[in-house]
């Protein structure tokens, strides 16, 4: 598991860890690691030595790890040269560095770079860039290197411009394809537009983990995490002990609904499934092994149940979100059950012992909520998830998982592939068999998204992805991640 943590917590830990170590150590550390990244990546392009190098130099202690970096180039032979964005502010002992390594300084952007490292602002920043700096990022783009190729854009710490705290764009910003960040990660890494912006993001050890002591703003989970996670059946498992998932799904108007959350429920851990709607017929006749019943009532028992894609807002869909959750069970409420919630008829029954998980896109999240989430989508999801008493997972290409008590986990493995319609089913039916395989609501869901984030991107493998080539994807998915 990855974490990552807010800008007042990684400046209240390395105020603690200066104190315990010699003046200038932290930017000391931090530039030799940015340092040996840069120089691997121009390894990788025709060697450090006759390199052009462009620091893009800020203020403060962002600008003095720029410039310690371009220095230890120079030293190795790389033609460095320093935009300083404002020359009354720069990092002087930097400064000094650079130019006794034989770097120089320029007022103007240059034609040609081989790679450019963007110090302009740091963690402290707030707001979208401003003029002169605006205009330079946008000029980044026109940078040619030797092979003729753009420029190789290293960020230092975060890509200037992004909002460190949400993950969010504000205006214009930096596009990098390395982001090498200090110490630990931070939210921008991991959340919303800002994380796209990061590129390839390399963590450098400066000594911060001892003195991080308060919890995490993000945690992120990895392939190692989710395999744990994942129920596996025993010598002594039956269909009923690994569980059976009830599906409240679908409808005469909108059978595909139940066949793509009955797809994805088979893919995962449970034993069963059990369909109750008026799209058992096509169910059953594509899915033979799933037990279908016509209503929630007579479907028969479950350990959890999922409920609302394609179900309709009629009399008969409100009924049977009304059967669902008043069962003791963990469920799963998505689509057109979230937007039944909205007239507040079934607000008393969220107030429920049993687990509950709820699966908003920002529409429906929007409808619920009264607002959009805005630019802090993951503050957004906590404050939803206090509200319901209710594990959210706010869907987009970096999927949020928010519960009641304010943890956050941000999905690594989103795709703009599963931006099609039907793949939201595909996962609820997903996260629907962990439940009832007994795993808790937020491991179910973290674990979910991450898989299901797989499943789009190797069906994006083979062209343009349907809500089917997603649900098929799943099997060879699990079959890598468990071994």
């Amino acid at each position: 598991m990855r974490r990552a943590w807010r800008v007042a917590d990684v400046r209240a830990a390395e105020k603690t860890l200066m104190a315990q170590l010699p003046e200038g150590t932290l930017m000391q550390r931090a530039a030799a690691g940015l340092a040996r990244r840069c120089a691997l990546l121009l390894d990788a392009t025709g060697g450090v030595y006759g390199a052009r190098v462009l620091l893009l130099v800020g203020s403060g202690d962002n600008g003095g790890d720029t410039l310690y970096a371009g220095a230890a180039l120079a030293k190795r032979g790389a033609q460095v040269r320093a935009l300083l964005i404002t020359p009354e502010r720069v990092h002087l002992a930097g400064l000094a560095a650079l130019r006794a390594a034989g770097g120089f300084t320029t007022r103007d952007l240059p034609t040609r770079a081989d790679l450019v490292l963007d110090g302009i602002v740091g963690i402290g920043a707030s707001g979208g860039l401003r003029a002169p700096a605006a205009a330079l990022v946008r000029d980044l783009g026109t940078l040619r290197g030797r092979t003729g190729e753009r420029a190789l854009v290293v960020a230092v710490d975060v890509p200037s411009g992004v909002a460190v705290d949400t993950g969010d764009v504000p205006g214009e910003a930096v596009t990098a394809d390395v982001t090498v960040t200090f110490g630990c990660l931070k939210p921008a890494h991991v959340l919303g537009p800002a994380a796209v912006r990061c590129g390839e993001v390399e963590l450098v050890d400066i000594g911060l983990g001892p003195v991080l002591i308060t919890d995490p703003a993000v945690r992120i989970a990895e392939t190692a995490d989710v395999a744990d996670w994942w129920p596996q059946p025993g010598p002594t498992s039956d269909k009923y002990t690994r569980g059976v998932v009830g599906l409240a799904t679908g409808s005469a108007q909108y059978p595909g609904a139940a066949l793509l959350s009955s797809s994805g429920a088979l893919a995962g851990p449970s034993g069963m499934v059990r369909y109750a709607g008026s799209a058992h017929r096509e169910v059953v006749r594509a899915h033979p092994s799933v037990v279908v019943a016509p209503r929630v009532a007579e479907a028969g028992r479950v350990q959890a149940w999922v409920c609302g894609s394609g179900l309709g807002t009629g009399d008969e869909a409100r009924t049977e979100l009304r059967s669902v959750l008043a069962t003791p069970l963990p469920v799963l409420l998505d689509a057109d059950a979230i937007t039944l919630l909205v007239g507040g008829e079934h607000a008393e029954d969220l107030r429920r012992d049993a687990p509950l998980v709820l699966t908003p896109h920002d529409g429906e999240f929007k409808r619920l909520a009264g607002e959009a989430p805005g630019e802090d989508r993951a503050g957004a999801a906590a404050r939803l998830a206090a509200w319901t008493n209710a594990v959210v997972l706010l869907k987009g290409d970096r999927t949020i998982v928010a519960t009641p008590g304010g943890e956050i986990w941000a999905n690594p493995t989103g795709s703009p592939a599963l931006a099609t319609a039907g793949s939201g089913d595909v996962l609820a039916g997903l996260l629907g068999s962990l439940l009832a395989a007994g795993l808790p609501a937020v491991r179910a869901a973290v674990a979910a998204a991450y898989v299901h984030g797989l499943a789009g991107r190797r069906a994006a493998l083979d062209g343009p992805v349907t809500a089917p080539d997603v649900a098929s994807a799943l099997r060879p998915v699990l079959a890598d991640l468990l071994g």
